[in-house]
């Protein structure tokens, strides 16, 4: 999801256009001020990701159907998680009322609450001991409220269990174990691909890259929020990346996949292994010709160096912009979003993780998703990604660097010892 093409660059140029020409002071429908009051009531605007599956658009005609003055449209954003964030940062910058609710990833928090791009939202209005706490810090700056948590995420490994089962292997729980399995399958079937994760320089090769460095016992950042990814650890979880792509364990192609190109490919029968998020598992389940894999997989912890690895901790938020207009609407809107009603309806459209604790219990929901415990689990014991205020310049850096390890354009010495430079400046 990395922002590379000319029509991308495009797009945010227009779309910085379009927000110059729709600032506004926003008068007494509550916007245009930073952290103005949750106040005024009326039309609003959500912006955010792609919807995929279009239960995001069935929920929103669900709200509108009751709500006929406080009507809310969906302003869908590039499928690019980076393109995402660039648009939203530049719609604060120039203080545009165009975007009212913020669909923000959880690692966003931060850089827009200190910004004060986004308002504080009274937490006594949420029940955040039902959550899922992970997904609840996520959502906080400082021990304040700043976005509500909509979507959780963990990273899973899915895997042919119908290949698996065929040469008497189990779900992998190291690098090696994954290596040996394939090897078994590919004797009977050379022409599959055994694993494949997120390695674009986008978005997800910073998850990508937390992942094997976590899974490895390393760290990128410590406990102090210092940088640390000059360590032996860190460079065995790197290491076991390129060495994936140097021995074609990772094929070669996959440095272009994000999470669709990946999903496609494990989907069309391409794949042994992928890791990817829970919104596959409903996709790659249709039985209506679109995949050839329904039936035959299931999904397991990820891999690590010598045991079980490590979730980079994703999801999504719901932010009220400082700019926007009527934020008391936006306010009702995101707590009827993050009830437990329209995260069931979600979880059942979509399979992305909630971030409600209540539906990884529900026995209907276990039965219909197996998944979920282990989802849970990802979750609960997943790492997040640094936290910082200059997010939009660290995860670069670290794509920058984690990139040309896998590309072989540098070692992973050399990368980790500039990306150690580098995050010790931005963590200041």
């Amino acid at each position: 999801m990395g922002v590379r093409t000319t029509a991308v660059r495009a797009t945010a140029a227009l779309g910085v256009a379009v927000l110059l020409a729709s600032c506004s002071s926003g008068g007494d429908q509550g916007g245009g001020q930073p952290g103005g009051a949750l106040e005024g009531r009326g039309e609003v605007t959500f912006a955010t990701g792609k919807d995929t599956s279009g239960n995001m658009q069935k929920l929103v005609d669900e709200w509108n159907a009751a709500h006929a003055n406080e009507q809310v449209r969906i302003i869908e954003l590039p499928e690019s998680a980076d393109a995402q964030r660039q648009q939203m940062v530049q719609n604060a910058q120039v203080k545009s009322d165009a975007y009212t609710i913020l669909n923000l990833d959880v690692v966003w928090t931060a850089e827009f609450a200190a910004n004060r791009w986004v308002v504080e939202l009274p937490a006594a209005e949420f029940q955040l001991d039902k959550f899922l706490q992970p997904a609840v810090k996520t959502a906080q700056y400082r021990d304040k409220l700043y976005a509500a948590p909509m979507y959780s995420d963990g990273g899973l490994l899915y895997y042919r269990k119908d290949l698996l089962d065929a040469v008497g292997q189990k779900p992998p729980k190291t690098w090696a174990e994954l290596t040996t399995a394939c090897q078994a399958v590919k004797a009977a079937q050379p022409a599959i691909g055994c694993y494949a994760g997120q390695f674009e320089k986008y978005e997800g090769l910073t998850v990508n890259f937390d992942e094997a460095v976590h899974s490895a016992g390393g760290d990128v950042v410590d406990a102090d929020g210092k940088a640390a990814v000059d360590s032996p650890e860190a460079k065995a979880g790197l290491d076991a990346l390129v060495t994936g792509f140097q021995q074609g364990v990772i094929p070669e192609k996959a440095i272009t996949y994000k999470e669709e190109e990946g999903r496609r490919a494990f989907q069309a029968g391409e794949l042994l292994f992928h890791r990817q998020w829970p919104y596959q598992w409903a996709l790659a389940a249709k039985t209506d010709g679109s995949s050839q894999v329904a039936g035959k997989f299931d999904v397991a912890p990820l891999p690590g160096l010598n045991g079980p690895g490590s979730s980079t901790l994703g999801g999504h938020n719901f932010a009220i912009s400082a700019f926007g207009k009527n934020k008391a609407t936006a306010l009702d809107f995101i707590k009827f979003f993050t009830s437990e009603a329209s995260q069931r309806s979600n979880l059942v459209a979509t399979s992305q993780a909630p971030t409600l604790a209540s539906l990884y219990e529900d026995a209907e929901l276990v039965k219909q998703f197996p998944y979920l415990p282990t989802l849970k689990e990802s979750i609960l014991s997943a790492k997040p990604r640094p936290q910082a205020v200059r997010y939009g310049d660290v995860t670069q850096a670290i794509q920058e660097s984690a990139y040309a390890a896998l590309t072989g354009a540098k070692t992973s010495d050399v990368a980790l010892k500039e990306l150690q430079t580098k995050l010790q400046e931005l963590l200041k």
